[in-house]
């Protein structure tokens, strides 16, 4: 009895502290909420931590992992497999979405709002000049910002190249990688255990500030998409885990998922949540050399919440100005849109305000609907991003799969090393 008690704490006693920091964070932002713009420095300093850790954790991991493979074949099924899941995974999310509003419709109108928000005069510039900034920088410096992220990704992932082209000659530099993958992920380990106080306190914001919004006149769209989020949360993504590994995969990804998915919740970040979602991969058994590559590149290039979203303020966008949704053209539209917006849009708190620039333009839509849009993008952000991010892990089970390799077992392999 006393090993079984020792072993249930030494599994979920870290999940326990962060509900229990979540729980009592909600109801500070329930019953005090005029007292919750006190504790959101705490919360930021937390996610801060996480943004700090997570660009050299994302170099050393993905250059580290590239430079060890083992032949050219391996990492081209990576990636092929890779592309194949993320743009599947998006479509399905899409076409789901567009058959739940087909049988649950929206039918009163939402108020048209003017808004103060001053869009970035950057989102004028043709697509040609956004792709360069999106893909590249002009300064090595501007790669350590998040907000560059898939630059910075393209970047570790050319280095890991470099390095394994390059032989005996680079064994120093690939030996400094591998040491620095084992370095940043022991300072990842250090920064999860002040999540039960930094995740509570963002708990408690979002609550007191978000909370009062969600009865308003956006009541219904938002109740529907949280209503279908939950419902393919857990649905789609235990299908994809079933189609990548049978039951075990299934038990594996849900066994694993709580942490990511509270962090994703609380932080509205797919970024701050990719740590997590690599330690999540890890104990389901994952390989190093896929879901280092996977979950990096899914973090900005795979998003199910975003997609989801992309077909909600769509629908509304067309409700307000008179359009039919489900004419063919649009629907068309939309699924393309839906897979551009879900690659386009960056993994930082609400981001990708560019898809609804896209999405009035393409429709040639009245600027007024933008605030109305702009607010559901807003509010369903925490669930749009927990789908974003733990969608990168039943990903990497599904390329792992794909590829032809299988799970490790994350507890044969501690009892070895602590042999």
């Amino acid at each position: 009895m006393e090993y079984s008690a020792k072993t249930f704490i030494r599994n979920y006693g870290s999940i326990l502290l962060l509900l229990l920091g979540i729980s009592i964070g909600s109801l500070i932002g329930i019953f005090f909420p005029h007292f919750v713009n006190n504790l959101k420095p705490i919360g930021d300093i937390f996610l801060n931590l996480l943004f700090v850790s997570v660009i050299p954790l994302v170099f050393f991991a993905i250059a580290s992992s590239v430079a060890n493979i083992e032949g050219d074949s391996v990492l081209g099924r990576i990636i092929g497999m890779m592309s194949l899941v993320f743009v599947i995974g998006i479509i399905v999310a899409g076409v789901t979405s567009v058959a739940f509003l087909y049988l649950f419709p929206v039918s009163s109108d939402l108020p048209i709002e003017q808004t103060k928000d001053i869009i970035d005069t950057t989102l004028q510039d043709s697509w040609g000049e956004k792709m360069v900034r999106f893909l590249t920088v002009s300064e090595f410096s501007s790669l350590l910002s998040r907000q560059n992220m898939l630059a910075f990704v393209i970047f570790s992932f050319l280095v890991g190249i470099a390095t394994r082209r390059s032989g005996t000659s680079a064994d120093m530099f690939r030996k400094f990688i591998n040491s620095g993958n084992a370095v940043m992920g022991n300072l990842l380990v250090m920064v999860m255990h002040l999540a039960p106080i930094g995740l509570g306190a963002y708990f408690a914001y979002q609550v007191g500030t978000l909370g009062p919004q969600l009865f308003g006149f956006y009541a219904k769209p938002i109740g529907l998409y949280y209503v279908f989020g939950l419902i393919y949360f857990f649905t789609i993504f235990s299908l994809f885990a079933f189609l990548a590994f049978g039951i075990k995969g299934v038990k594996r990804y849900w066994k694993n998922n709580i942490l990511p998915s509270l962090t994703a919740l609380s932080s509205c970040s797919s970024l701050a949540t990719m740590p997590a979602n690599l330690l999540a991969a890890k104990e389901i058994g994952v390989p190093d050399t896929v879901a280092s590559v996977v979950i990096p590149l899914g973090t900005t290039l795979h998003k199910h919440g975003s997609a989801i979203a992309c077909i909600f303020k769509i629908y509304i966008a067309l409700l307000l100005s008179g359009q039919e949704f489900f004419e063919p053209s649009n629907l068309m539209m939309a699924v393309g849109i839906t897979l551009l917006v879900s690659i386009v849009a960056g993994g930082i708190p609400n981001g990708g305000y560019i898809g609804e620039m896209l999405i009035i333009s393409v429709y040639q839509m009245p600027t007024e609907v933008i605030p109305s849009i702009m607010i559901i993008a807003t509010l369903v952000d925490p669930l749009a991003t927990m789908l974003n991010a733990t969608g990168d892990t039943v990903a990497a089970m599904l390329t792992t799969r794909l590829i032809g390799q299988k799970l490790s077992d994350p507890m044969a392999e501690s009892m070895v090393n602590n042999g």
